[in-house]
């Protein structure tokens, strides 16, 4: 891969970062705005985002303790699939990574992990070996922390799950967006032609997100139109009109899912909000290859050391010796030789060892 294509890959990549990372920024404005105009509104929208997530303590401390003395804090942000495509039990987590929000310093640290990272469950090793991004699938947001925890040597303080599912309530909410289709093609009874700019209300924009198999870039391709999509959601959510729209926050509220109280978010909004002008991204570099017929993505020991060096340093902790196990010493059948930076939230979806997981219907905090 020559270098213009790298670079190429990495902004397409902090693009996606950045677009995501805006999400849980946009929750800690509105939160801190509101809590001046419209106190109950917020108040109540909190609340019905709110889902204990089991994580407990982490080394750095509780997620209380962090907060309440404007220390670094470490949280899991992910992006679930529960709704697309006509599903109804919990998704995988197609986008994770890990923002540590340092106040100190007034600056964030996003880290994206490869979704197709072949990973050992410490609470299921029956469904083990298996995709990173079936962690959460199977025991939610506590199991996926723990596997970064295994992998990484990193906290998780807190965690904010968004439900990608919820998109055409969450856009007609807003009036509708503008795009401008990067492809030409026909999909659930609508036509979409590239770079002419269409106003789309929320059955229009989930299937123009949706599609998939007409995409030459397949799963790539998808993904970048849900980033076009939710960016011009986004730029309609910024204004002051939406903010002030009960029903917009409303219908946030249900499609974001986390642990953060609205007494933790108001903190926040004080005191950990200027951390995000300043925004440094990060990703974890990968080789695919194929094991069993299902796409994987393997991560260096020395790429996981160099992760988990720098989000433990931006927590002010000191650094660790990562664990190895069976999957660093394994061989893989088919293995590819090349290097891969595919985009995290991009990546080669395959499927999925133990896939049935995304059937779990049986706990009702997941989406």
């Amino acid at each position: 891969m020559d270098k213009n294509t790298r670079v190429g890959k990495r902004k397409k990549r902090n693009k996606a970062m950045r677009i995501f990372w805006s999400v849980l920024a946009v929750i800690l404005v509105a939160i801190g705005g509101f809590a001046f105009y419209e106190y109950n509104i917020v108040k109540n929208a909190a609340d019905t985002a709110y889902r204990s997530g089991g994580l407990g303590d982490a080394e750095n401390g509780s997620k209380n303790s962090v907060i309440s003395n404007s220390k670094p804090i470490a949280i899991l942000l992910m992006g679930t699939d529960t709704g697309a495509l006509g599903r109804t039990y919990k998704g995988r987590t197609d986008s994770i990574m890990v923002a540590v929000l340092n106040p100190k310093t007034k600056k964030t640290t996003l880290v994206s992990f490869e979704r197709d990272q072949q990973v050992n469950l410490p609470d299921y090793p029956e469904n083990s070996p298996s995709k990173l991004n079936a962690a959460y699938a199977y025991g939610n947001a506590k199991e996926l922390a723990k596997v970064l925890k295994k992998y990484y040597n990193i906290p998780i303080n807190a965690y904010v799950l968004i439900n990608m599912g919820g998109l055409k309530t969450i856009v007609n909410k807003v009036g509708g967006v503008d795009i401008a289709p990067i492809l030409s093609f026909n999909y659930e009874g609508y036509t979409f032609t590239k770079g002419k700019t269409t106003h789309m209300d929320g059955a229009k924009a989930l299937a123009y997100s949706r599609m998939r198999y007409d995409d030459p870039e397949g799963d790539y391709g998808r993904q970048k139109r849900q980033r076009q999509v939710l960016s011009a959601l986004l730029k309609k959510a910024e204004s002051a009109t939406t903010l002030l729209n009960s029903s917009f926050i409303s219908s946030l509220s249900k499609q974001v899912q986390t642990d953060l109280t609205f007494s933790d978010m108001t903190s926040m909004a004080k005191s950990y909000l200027a951390a995000t002008k300043d925004l440094k991204t990060d990703y974890t570099h990968g080789t695919g290859y194929m094991q069993d017929g299902v796409s994987y993505q393997k991560i260096s020991v020395s790429e996981r050391q160099r992760i988990s060096n720098l989000i433990r340093k931006t927590l002010g902790l000191k650094t660790k010796t990562v664990s190895t196990d069976s999957i660093d010493t394994s061989t893989s059948s088919s293995s590819s030789s090349s290097s891969t930076t595919t985009d995290s939230n991009t990546g080669t979806a395959g499927s999925d060892n133990g896939a049935a997981a995304g059937n779990d219907q049986n706990n009702s905090t997941g989406y």
